[in-house]
């Protein structure tokens, strides 16, 4: 990346450079969606193999962000992108650039101020090309973002970030919660161009919590899931522990919605479709109190919805049995280890007793 600021031999490797990428340009195949983001599970992030990453990564991403290359400046997905959102790395889901921080440049480049976390970005001595630079990297994967100039807006600090579109993924705004990234929204609200979100909390719990999450995490509107432990009398239990039976837990699931998106009463229609309620202390192959159907509620209106659901439910004629699904005033929710959250993404075809019926 090199700054707009230039003359003599450097104006023409710049000219040459662009030309270069431009042909290159018109054969990009378009960006693709590598991200692997999930906030708790970032201290843990691998890096894809090279092969993976080239099969995932356009041509061009890959030689930006594993070659540090550069793209063609005005011929690029985000240089005159104007939307409200944030950028991340395409390889890691990290986190890095506002659009709250972009301005135009005149550099052809999406440019922004300030990185959204002053450490999610590593800064290192360039000097490719017969100049000295400042290369920019992202923390986590280590991609090749872009260049850092002292040629910025004055009034915000006079630093440019020229970062490459390969390296990033854009999220809206409006996806921002949906995707993980709902702790960066403050902002955005402060500037008006989005209101602020209230959300409510449901824990259920309905069998093995491997299952459960992989089909409630999809459900439109909900925001977060995390399975773990709730219900019992044992405190900051170990899965081994609640697997004996004896610390009156259940396998539970924590769910942060929208209720703009999906009500508590819609939640539950989920929650009654993808197991059996009617199967006391047992899911399938599953036995023990730790695998009972339950609805914790955490407020009265969750508890009157809970009461009404079940009970619209129970005389649907949908099952051959009555239902057991336990309803009582939520305790203290205990997160599970985190191998176990999100287990089926981490282990796609691994164990699971939950269908989502009609």
């Amino acid at each position: 990346m090199f700054s707009i600021k230039i003359t003599g031999i450097a104006v023409a490797v710049f000219v040459a450079i662009g030309i270069v990428a431009m042909v290159r340009y018109a054969g990009r195949a378009s960006q693709t969606n590598l991200s692997t983001y999930e906030p708790e599970r970032m201290s843990d992030f691998k890096k894809p193999d090279p092969a993976q990453l080239k099969k995932k990564l356009s041509s061009e991403q890959f030689k930006v962000t594993q070659q540090c290359g550069t793209e063609p400046p005005f011929h690029n997905a985000y240089w005159d992108n104007h939307k409200p959102g944030i950028y991340v790395d395409v390889v890691s889901g990290e986190p890095l650039f506002s659009s709250l921080d972009k301005f135009d440049s005149g550099t052809g480049w999406p440019s922004f101020t300030q990185p959204v976390n002053a450490t999610g970005v590593v800064e290192k001595k360039d000097s490719a090309f017969g100049m000295v630079r400042t290369e920019v990297r992202s923390k986590m994967a280590d991609s090749h973002l872009g260049h850092l100039f002292d040629d910025g807006p004055r009034d915000k600090g006079g630093l440019r970030y020229c970062i490459n579109s390969a390296s990033l993924k854009f999220i809206p705004v409006e996806e921002m919660d949906q995707a993980g990234y709902g702790q960066y929204l403050e902002p955005f609200v402060k500037a008006g161009l989005i209101k602020a979100s209230t959300y409510d909390t449901a824990i259920l719990a309905g069998g093995c919590f491997w299952g459960m999450e992989e089909i409630i995490r999809k459900i439109p509107g909900v925001i977060k899931t995390t399975v773990g432990y709730s219900g019992g009398r044992t405190a900051n239990p170990t899965y081994e522990e609640v697997c004996t039976g004896t610390t009156g837990h259940a396998e539970s699931i924590q769910v942060v919605f929208d209720p703009a998106k999906l009500s508590y009463d819609a939640l539950l229609d989920y929650f009654f479709r993808m197991h059996d309620p009617t199967t006391l202390n047992r899911q399938h192959n599953d036995r023990g109190t730790q695998y009972r159907s339950a609805i914790f509620y955490t407020s009265e209106a969750q508890k009157q919805a809970a009461e009404r659901v079940k009970t619209k439910w129970d005389k649907s004629g949908k099952f051959k049995r009555p239902i057991t699904t336990e309803v009582t005033a939520a305790t203290k929710f205990y997160s599970a280890e985190d191998y176990h959250q999100k287990y089926l993404v981490k282990n796609p075809g691994g164990y699971t007793c939950h269908v989502l019926r009609d």
